[in-house]
């Protein structure tokens, strides 16, 4: 990881980008691939039941939880990636030059280490699992931003309907 990315930049969450530097990057980084023509990919994740999680074992549970889940990322993640947090406890990864088999591959190695993630409350273990919702804009696509990030949304929304613990992936000219 970049000392870039290995320095404090949100709330509390070491190597997380803001919401407003992450969407910042992600429109200088777009509009890079846009110019040389190279594919780039973005992730939005959320924690299934976060919300319940909460509810049932506190607010300092909640925010444990999304910090390992964002140490995982972070684990997966190259020096070129950022990784941000948004302001409704979901994660952002914005991936340069990888298009959507390599997104897929990511993904699936990020499923797989968030169901590792031990949390214990009163002695019982309770699983963590996420939704992941990715579009990939190819080389020499021409789109706006806004569409890549609905189309990430868009997955992440139908991951999520879809019982969760899974990854989907849009095209982000039809979000």
């Amino acid at each position: 990881m970049s000392d870039l990315q290995s320095a404090q930049f949100s709330d509390g969450d070491p190597g997380l980008f803001s919401l407003s530097q992450i969407q910042h990057l992600m429109r200088i980084e777009f509009g890079r691939a846009q110019r040389y023509r190279y594919p780039l990919s973005v992730f939005v994740i959320s924690i299934d039941r976060l919300d319940h999680l909460r509810d049932r074992y506190g607010y300092e549970s909640k925010e444990a939880v999304l910090d390992e889940v964002g140490r995982v990322l972070q684990g997966l993640a190259r020096s070129c990636d950022f990784l941000g947090r948004l302001a409704d406890d979901r994660l952002m990864a914005v991936v340069p030059h990888t298009p959507a088999p390599g997104l897929k591959v990511l993904a699936e190695r990020l499923l797989a280490g968030v169901r590792t993630v031990q949390f214990e409350s009163d002695g019982k273990r309770i699983p963590i699992t996420v939704s992941v919702g990715g579009a990939t804009m190819t080389d020499g696509q021409t789109l706006f931003f806004d569409q890549l990030v609905a189309g990430a949304e868009l997955a992440l929304e139908e991951a999520v309907a879809t019982g969760g613990d899974r990854f989907v992936v849009r095209d982000p000219g039809l979000a």
